[in-house]
This record gives structure tokens, sequence and C-alpha cells, in this order.
């Protein structure tokens, strides 16, 4: 299994035959809004161009994941256009299904066997209190082919005791995880922050992958921050902080058992997901 880190959560998993594109943002520099609100450093989005290796990776894509469609630093327009003129699928929760099916895209729900890979919907919490609620149900994804390692893309998350639990009931072998702490400048991060991806490390076994770090205005922390941390940690072992345009590989090291997919359905989150893709259709 390959990670190809290409842009803040933008990545390509080569996991069995197959080629996932994660949350596709592929407009050049400054083609989104600002997110910072207050404490300075507000600029256009994303702050930094797509790593020369984009194009040739781009088109090794066979599909595209997505692990919440109501943010656009996750769907850009530009992705979205791109996946319309590949005419590429599309797998979601289905809280996304909707909405996505509404824009043009041929949709389709993660279920355990999806592409031939054993699967969950792991749904996550952007923040926390009201923020969020306000930034409505994001769900990541356990993913496991045959044969090679397991991989458990987190989404956007704070660290909670249900993803705890969920990391040690799957047990994967790769964890995502995006590391930026990202803040509006007003109320609580909306990203795990450094303490709790030390906590998230130390909770398994996990290979760690960071992303969604020096490419969006709200998010604070580098790369050498982080590199720095997990050094201080001891972790350096089991974490990977990758450039845009990098790699990382894995090998399964064992024959692993079978994982405990979850079959309990997902809460809907009805009123909520209305409003907050009505909110997302005027930025």
């Amino acid at each position: 299994m390959k990670i190809h880190q290409l842009r803040n959560a933008t990545l390509l998993l080569e996991i069995g035959e197959h080629f996932l594109l994660v949350d596709p943002v592929l407009g050049d520099v400054g083609a989104i809004p600002a997110f910072k609100m207050r404490g300075g450093g507000r600029r256009r989005n994303p702050t930094v161009p797509l790593p020369p290796e984009a194009p040739a990776l781009l088109e090794k894509a066979t599909a595209v994941l997505i692990t919440h469609a109501h943010h656009v630093d996750h769907l850009d327009p530009a992705g979205i256009a791109w996946i319309k003129e590949r005419g590429l699928d599309v797998w979601v929760s289905p809280l996304d299904m909707p909405a996505l099916r509404k824009k043009g895209l041929n949709a389709k729900e993660v279920t355990d066997g999806f592409l031939g890979l054993r699967a969950e919907i792991v749904p996550a919490v952007h923040s926390t209190g009201i923020m969020g609620w306000l930034m409505g149900p994001v769900t990541g994804f356990y993913l496991s082919a045959p044969g090679e390692p397991s991989v458990y893309l987190t989404s956007d998350a704070v660290l909670t005791q249900n993803m705890l639990a969920a990391v040690k009931r799957l047990q994967p072998d790769v964890i995502v995880a995006p590391a930026g702490a990202a803040n509006f400048g007003i109320g609580p991060d909306i990203l795990f922050s450094i303490d709790e991806l030390v906590t998230l490390t130390k909770s398994c076994n996990a290979q760690m992958v960071f992303n969604h770090l020096e490419s969006i205005d709200h998010c604070p922390t580098t790369r050498t921050d982080l590199r720095d941390r997990m050094q201080a940690e001891g972790l350096t072992d089991r974490t990977h902080v990758p450039e845009d345009g990098e790699s990382v590989t894995f090998e399964a090291s064992s024959t692993p058992a079978p994982p405990n997919i979850s079959t309990a359905p997902i809460p809907r989150h009805g009123f909520q997901k209305w409003l907050v893709n009505q909110v997302a259709k005027v930025m």
C-alpha cells in the first residue's frame, strides 16, 4: 500500500488494484476563500500550489473517495470539474450521496466489500461543543485489501473516546490524520491538536501519517513543529509527515486477523446535514 501526499488532505491511496483519490482539492493558489477570521494570517486558499508530481499521480486515479463534501477544502470546484471530466465513481458515506449526485457526480455509498475491500464508515467529530455541530457531520473510513496493511482515514476530526474505541476495535496498520490544528481565530480548534495526535499515536501500534499541513490559512501547525514533538515523545519510528508530492510505502508485517467490522448504521444528521449543505452553497 502506498500513500501519495498531494496537498492538504488531498492524497492518492494505492490499495489493492485501486488508486483512490481522496478529498480532491485541485484549484490554483487563492482559488477558494480564506477561513481565518481573527488573529492575523488571513489569506485565500490554498496557500501553496499542487506539487510537480501531481499531474502524473492524478492520471493514475481509478476512483474518488470523499470524507465530507460540504467543506471546500476537501472538495473544491476544480476537483468536481476534474472528476466529471474523467467520469470517475465517487465513493462516500450515505450522508454525502444526495448532495454530490445533485452536482452531477456518480456518487456511491461505501459499504463493506466495495471495490473488493473490507470497509467501515467511522463517524467523526470536527470540533467540540456547538462548533462541532456547526462544522457538520464528517466520516472517516477504514479500508483493508487482502495481503496489504489496513488503513484508517480519520477525516477532519478532534480526538474522542469513540474514535479511540474504533481504533482499538479495528486495529488499523496505518492511520492518516489531519494535523494542522485548524482554528478560525474564534472558538475551539476544529482539528487534532498536537497533544491529541500524541495521545492517538500512543493508543495504538499503527504507523501514523499526518497531513492537512501548511496549505490552508487557518492551520498553524508546521511540519517542523510536528516532527520535533514526535521526536521528543520518542515516536519518530511510527510517525510520517510527508511533504507535498512525497509518497510513503507500507508493507503488511504479518497475516492480520479479520477486522471487527461494525454493521451498525451511521447517524443520518438530517437537519444538521441540510443546514451545512445550504451554507456550503454560498461559500
